[in-house]
């Protein structure tokens, strides 16, 4: 039987939560690492979800909520730090006693995960990355242009894509991965202009699967409150699904903000609204997988396929054997 190799998660995914003072140079510590990835929302309040990291640098940013191209802004992610971020004074992710949960994310191959920034030309071609193992997921942004965020999955395949500000169902078009799956060294890019505009700068966020800590694959819904489980291979920390074969929101569920079943505190990246926390999007995070508890579309609906990526809290089984905690 194959083992995890990554027999603590945290070294390389962390949510930390935090409340705003509304001061420069604010000091966020507690993910564990030097994030290479930060993607930061408002919890109380409708305001946009701000992407940092460590390729582009300090005071770029990103929304994933939103069309808009790159801004450079000292308020927002100023620098990433040993062991978290330092914060300007915008409201997007440091207003006075408002509260706000922090993704962070490290690039290393052990944890199969590369940002990559290319220049588009138009032309079919590929991209060379350093997961170290097949991309199952790439979210990609125009820096330069007001366009669609663009999203490949293994489980939708390489000739649809997914744009992770829009609830649109998955949609097929050669000319955004050129009909091409990627490899453990390259992805593929169509003429798209929205992957690949000739003079364009662009970056792309690529998550492999790695055993007992990442997860990136599909389910039937069944419409059920007794819902359909699924089987990570790890106790999820985090959760992103979407609805592929329809229509809705994609959904975020997280172990800080929703520490214990049923896992109800959801967060909608492709839109800029206050947390929700009621039970319509109800999990029960297992140690071995999630299950749905709700009969809503975005998660459950009967006989609708998603798609979702998971990081692990704890491998369902250790690199010796060993079994992890249950919830």
């Amino acid at each position: 039987m194959a083992y995890t190799t990554i027999d603590k998660p945290s070294d390389y995914f962390n949510t930390v939560l935090y409340t705003g003072n509304g001061s420069n140079a604010t000091g966020i510590t507690g993910v564990g690492f030097q994030p290479d990835w930060v993607w930061c929302k408002q919890r109380d309040g409708a305001d946009n979800y701000v992407l940092g990291d460590s390729v582009r640098g300090g005071n770029k940013q990103i929304y994933s909520n939103l069309t808009n191209a790159e801004t450079s802004s000292t308020d927002m992610l100023q620098s990433f730090n040993s062991d978290g971020f330092t914060l300007g004074t915008d409201g997007a992710v440091n207003r006075n006693g408002n509260t706000y949960a922090s993704w962070n994310w490290k690039k290393t191959a052990t944890a199969g995960f590369d940002i990559v920034l290319y220049t588009g030309n138009a032309s079919n071609r590929t991209i060379s990355h350093s997961c170290g193992a097949i991309p199952k997921m790439i979210i990609i942004k125009d820096r330069d242009a007001d366009d669609n965020w663009n999203v490949y999955t293994a489980p939708t395949g390489n000739d649809s894509h997914l744009h992770l500000n829009l609830g649109n169902g998955a949609s097929g078009s050669s000319g955004y991965w050129n009909d091409t799956t990627p490899t453990s060294s390259v992805f593929s890019l169509g003429s798209d202009n929205s992957v690949n505009k000739n003079g364009n700068d662009f970056i792309a966020y690529c998550l492999a699967e790695k055993q007992g800590y990442s997860k990136c694959s599909s389910y039937t819904g069944n419409g059920n409150t007794n819902g359909t489980f699924i089987y990570t291979g790890f106790k999820p920390a985090f959760v992103m699904c979407k609805i592929s074969s329809g229509s809705d929101n994609w959904v975020i569920v997280d172990n800080k903000r929703a520490p214990f079943n049923e896992a109800e505190n959801t967060l909608r990246p492709n839109i800029a609204n206050a947390e929700y926390t009621g039970t319509a999007y109800g999990i029960d995070i297992l140690s071995n997988g999630f299950k749905c508890r709700t009969t809503d579309g975005n998660f459950n609906g009967s006989g609708s396929t998603y798609i979702y990526m998971a990081f692990a809290e704890n491998p369902f089984v250790t690199s010796t054997g060993i079994p992890g905690l249950a919830r």
